[in-house]
């Protein structure tokens, strides 16, 4: 455990949390909503801290980021816990251990310790390019991602949040120094969604892709398409005409859903409702659509937002081909591709 960063004390030794948008009161000897963040007689301390449930090599592609340093390895770390409850979670068994296991089940599950600087030399020793925080909810590790994140930056090793986007403004203001990019999920764009399903209010989320895209963040965001939940023509326009406000250049990846945790009630989703999407994300204006989870689809590529030419092939998580030239520029008509390359 260790002291967490961002609350305050308040009578009778209760703390109220300022990490994420719930700003959770929490009393004496209770947990947050997140079930990991545990206030002990008046101070709050992160649970599973220096405990991570996974640690794995990935290429950048899976978190997806699609225009983040293509081609390259993140070495992913993620802890137990998260600060939403969605019916439909793929990662259910380490995000809802609280509510599946029951929270007294906080004994650090026998998960080995890795400090900070063992992540980092990890990272090293396998040739990865960032560190990604991601599996679970990242923001309620944020002590351990920080403290990571301090090492790594200065041996050239880049930072990624994999993340619902409930983080508060206080949090990214304090750690946006350190944090090269961000997959966002927006997972809805009806607040009465975000509230039955996650709950959560989508004011938050989006207030956190705004204000990362003002900090200078790289942003891209995934959709998962859920049958009869986010999948109408009005609601997909109106995540498409978000993101397009908040900037064109911003990549939106379609995620196709599969039955998991407490949402087995629907079947994937129609391959056709996939490409309804995209093609409601291109003509609203967005340079870079792609489809996800849809293994061998062309949609996985990379294509010149003028011209059309294919930049970055893909199958999967694997790039076959990078066109780029340099300066991110198409070789055929010249134009500068947007991301960090």
């Amino acid at each position: 455990m260790k002291e967490a960063l961002l609350y305050s004390r308040g009578k009778d030794k209760s703390v109220v949390c300022f990490l994420c948008g719930h700003n959770c009161h929490i009393k004496n000897g209770a947990r947050g909503i997140c079930a990991v963040r545990e206030n002990k007689d008046g101070a709050l301390y992160s649970v599973f801290y220096g405990r991570p449930c996974a640690l794995a090599v990935d290429p950048i592609e899976k978190k997806p980021l699609f225009h983040f340093m293509p081609g390259t390895r993140s070495f992913s770390v993620a802890t137990l816990g998260c600060n939403f409850q969605c019916d439909f979670c793929q990662n259910w068994d380490i995000s809802q251990f609280g509510k599946v296991r029951g929270t007294d089940d906080i004994d650090l599950q026998g998960l080995k310790e890795f400090a900070p600087e063992e992540i980092v030399a990890e990272a090293q020793g396998n040739n990865c390019r960032s560190i990604s925080y991601t599996y679970s909810e990242p923001t309620i590790f944020y002590e351990y991602a920080k403290d990571i994140a301090k090492i790594a930056v200065p041996k050239g090793i880049k930072n990624v949040f994999v993340t619902n986007g409930y983080m508060s403004r206080k949090m990214l203001d304090d750690f946006h120094p350190l944090l090269a990019a961000a997959n966002v999920d927006l997972k809805s764009f009806n607040k009465e969604t975000y509230r039955r399903v996650m709950r959560a209010d989508i004011a938050g989320v989006l207030d956190s892709i705004a204000h990362m895209k003002e900090l200078g963040i790289w942003i891209e965001i995934t959709t998962l398409i859920v049958p009869d939940m986010n999948d109408s023509d009005s609601e997909l326009h109106d995540i498409a005409d978000f993101i397009a406000g908040v900037g064109k250049e911003i990549p939106w990846h379609i995620s196709r859903f599969h039955p998991q945790y407490k949402m087995t009630d629907r079947a994937p989703t129609p391959l056709s409702t996939l490409k309804r999407a995209y093609d409601i994300g291109k003509s609203g204006g967005l340079k870079y659509v792609y489809l996800g989870n849809v293994p061998g689809d062309d949609k996985e590529s990379t294509y010149c937002w003028n011209c059309g030419e294919t930049l970055i092939e893909r199958a999967g998580f694997a790039v076959l081909k990078n066109k780029l030239s340099p300066g991110a520029k198409c070789p055929k008509c010249n134009s500068i591709i947007d991301g960090v390359f």
